[in-house]
């Protein structure tokens, strides 16, 4: 028993068994389904993500690799953490 005999493991149970011919065969009683409550189209909760947030830009200014430049991001580094 491992922890007391606490065994977390995945969440994914099987949907169904292999086969001798090394195939896989679904059992769809198996097979997990999520319904949608009814009434949510005016549900008033949302996700923890906001739709009222405006898509933000970089200043990557004289750099011609922009964002991505390993370049810059050492430049950065050795500001903000000193010479290694």
């Amino acid at each position: 028993m491992v922890n007391g005999g606490y065994y977390k493991g995945t969440g994914s149970g099987s949907m169904g068994e292999h086969t001798k011919h090394g195939g896989y065969k679904i059992n769809h009683a198996k097979v997990r389904t999520y319904v949608v409550p009814r009434g949510l189209r005016d549900f008033k909760l949302t996700p923890f993500v906001t739709k009222n947030m405006q898509p933000l830009k970089g200043d990557f200014e004289g750099d011609p690799k922009g964002g991505l430049s390993g370049e810059r991001y050492l430049e950065r580094w050795k500001k903000e953490n000193g010479m290694d």
